[in-house]
């Protein structure tokens, strides 16, 4: 703790503290360079995000699906409907379901309370029908399925304390292609496949003739009795009888749903949804200029040199709004005429406007009225002709997809891929500069150079505590040398008015 001005008078604190504001100014000066590099770093780190995010909307314009969209009608909707890939050409087809599909089921043959009380099957089960009753609780439940041959045998342990709904729900729950429940109007056990058809032609589906804990017994289920899962039938364009385990079957890249038998055919049409791939083209370039438009902006934005960044002690004199208004001047312009974005703009404007050569109708996009704004200052925005490009989807959608999509190297690369080129080479770049938020400081530009100025800011610090210490000694030192100074003239006073 240090006292001055004890002998001068003079605030020393004061001075030192004056002297020391001067002394701070190229450390205030590293911690704005280090503030701005810091902004700088994350203003690159955004600008990947929203590559990023061009990359995932591209993916989606690689995939036919995107330019080859179909529509399917059905002449009995109630009946039977379709959903088709978009490889699929346009055409219609006949389908005629003679039968559904069912599940196998099995229900107790009578009510398993027996003649008193229905049993609460949420009790015990062996406080209701007693250690001597049917059910031998010191065996496994035993019942096999069939899916596609005899599969082994699926086992449930009866536990102490089990209920009737706590078994049932333990077979519904092995995953074995079997639920299981009591019905507590009918007072019956409902055991059914979870899926639809026939698996076991030559007897039941649920067969429990390997059991021998007596539960299934006690349940009143008889394999006799097991209402058999049916396949669906149908006869396809008047000339194929088909079958299917489910009630949907997939033929050449077309889906048909079956929801009821037909008395007659139904007449499947699928043809091109040129809607969805407008609108899919059209919700890609809306989302591939917005994004243009705030790289764009970025490089455009004006450098604010009144505002920069706040020192710590600084913002200590601030409120949080002053803070805020002030920060949004001096991260003005972090990026403002940056080589890296500059340089991704222009090859993006470049991979739109340049020639596609491949098999299909179209080489330019001009032909499909897309084409960039004659505004240079937009930095390649596009602008859509819809009647243009509707025409061209009618016209031939898969010569529009390979100007989109191609694969090929060269030439013959499709716009798609040659943007997602570019934009790997500037996510690469941007990463070189600003890292990811993984990175240490010594993996890209901007880190080392921030590890630079904590190294100065570091030395630096060490530097003021020795000139601070270096002016307290020299004013202590001024302090004692006037202190003895007035003790001699004290002293001399002292002598004068003794003499007289």
């Amino acid at each position: 703790m240090r006292i001055g001005g004890l002998a001068t008078g003079m605030d020393i604190d004061g001075i030192v503290e004056d002297l020391m504001a001067a002394e701070r100014i190229p450390l205030d000066k590293m911690e704005q360079d280090k503030t701005r590099l810091e902004w700088q770093r994350d203003a690159y780190r955004d600008v990947n995000a929203m590559f990023l995010e061009l990359d995932s909307i591209m993916y989606d314009m690689r995939l036919s699906s995107a330019y080859n969209a179909k529509t399917t009608t059905s002449t009995q909707p109630n009946a039977v409907t379709a959903t088709a890939t978009s490889s699929v050409e346009p055409g219609s087809y006949s389908i005629e379901v003679t039968q559904l599909a069912t599940n196998a089921i099995n229900v107790s043959q009578q009510g398993i309370s027996g003649a008193g009380n229905k049993i609460d099957p949420t009790a015990p089960l062996k406080d209701i029908i007693g250690e001597d009753g049917p059910v031998n609780f010191q065996k496994k439940i035993t019942f096999k399925t069939y899916h596609n041959g005899d599969e082994p045998p699926h086992e449930i342990e009866i536990q102490e304390g089990d209920s009737l709904n706590s078994i049932l729900r333990r077979i519904t729950n092995q995953n074995n292609g079997v639920r299981a429940f009591y019905d507590a109007n009918s007072d019956k056990v409902i055991m059914e496949r979870t899926g639809t058809g026939n698996y076991n032609p030559d007897g039941p589906e649920i067969d429990f003739d390997v059991d021998d804990s007596g539960f299934f017994d006690f349940l009143n289920l008889d394999l006799e009795k097991e209402t058999g899962g049916e396949d669906a039938k149908f006869r396809y364009n008047n000339a194929v009888d088909l079958t299917s385990k489910t009630n949907s079957a997939t033929l050449n890249g077309i889906t048909f749903n079956f929801t009821n038998k037909m008395d007659s055919p139904a007449f499947v049409t699928i043809a091109n949804d040129t809607d969805k791939a407008v609108d899919n083209i059209m919700n890609f370039v809306n989302k591939y200029n917005e994004i243009v438009e705030k790289a764009n902006g970025k490089l455009t934005e004006p450098r604010n040199r009144d505002y920069p960044p706040l020192t710590e002690a600084q913002r200590n004199e601030m409120s949080e709004s002053e803070i805020e208004r002030w920060e949004e001047q001096a991260k003005s312009g972090l990026l403002r005429s940056d080589p890296i974005l500059t340089s991704a703009l222009s090859q993006m404007r470049q991979n739109w406007s340049s020639v596609v050569k491949n098999e299909g109708a179209f080489t330019h996009i001009s032909q499909i009225g897309i084409s960039t704004t004659s505004n240079y200052m937009d930095g390649g925005k596009l602008e859509v002709d819809e009647d243009k490009l509707r025409q061209a989807l009618e016209d031939d959608a898969r010569s529009v997809q390979r100007l989109f999509s191609n694969s090929v190297e060269g030439e013959g690369r499709g716009i798609i891929n040659r943007l997602d080129n570019t934009g790997d080479r500037t996510t690469a770049r941007i990463r070189e500069q600003a890292g990811r938020s993984t990175s240490t400081l010594e993996q890209y530009s901007l880190g080392r150079r921030l590890k630079e100025i904590d190294t100065r800011m570091t030395a630096f610090q060490a530097r003021l505590q020795q000139v601070e210490t270096r002016y307290w000694s020299q004013f202590t030192r001024m302090e004692q040398a006037i202190q003895r100074m007035n003790d001699q003239s004290n002293y001399m006073f002292q002598q004068f008015n003794g003499g007289f």
